[in-house]
């Protein structure tokens, strides 16, 4: 996990407290699938308690899992982006507490104070940036040749 990856460490007091706000509590039973690759982006959670896998639809093949999230982490960056549509799966791994947010009201948060709005891309933009890597450093683990895995 990156500093970046939790909001107490990408936001301040204030815009944590506002965006707690639009939050309420969920309960995910293990094995529930959270969403699904090129599925509509209408919410995002925070987890609480309990694990959630990010896995990657990858033809022919079973969809390998590209990062485990936990405590703290943010589950789901795609809502911010349009067309808002999920670039990932994810399934809890274990139950799951997590504060869950509608991603249109948190959207709206931000066009209406630009401060919080900027906060929360930049927080979303480190955590999108650490997925990135960590799927393309999975992807490489699985399926390159061997040797051919090294980053430049």
């Amino acid at each position: 996990m990156t500093a970046i990856s939790t909001m107490t460490s990408a936001l301040s007091v204030d815009h944590r407290g506002r965006l707690m706000r639009a939050a309420h509590e969920v309960s995910i039973p293990q094995g529930t699938r959270l969403f699904e690759e090129g599925h509509r982006a209408d919410r995002f959670w925070i987890i609480r308690s309990g694990t959630v896998t990010l896995d990657m639809h990858v033809p022919g093949r079973r969809s390998p899992v590209i990062e485990t999230l936990g405590h703290g982490e943010l589950v789901g960056w795609s809502w911010l982006f349009a067309p808002y549509v999920w670039q990932l799966g994810a399934e809890a791994a274990s139950p799951v507490r997590a504060y869950e947010f509608d991603a249109q009201t948190v959207r709206v948060m931000g066009q209406a104070d630009p401060a919080l709005g900027a906060a929360v891309a930049q927080w979303v933009g480190g955590v999108l940036a650490h997925r990135l890597q960590a799927a393309r450093t999975r992807l490489l683990d699985l399926y390159a040749p061997y040797g051919s895995g090294g980053l430049r």
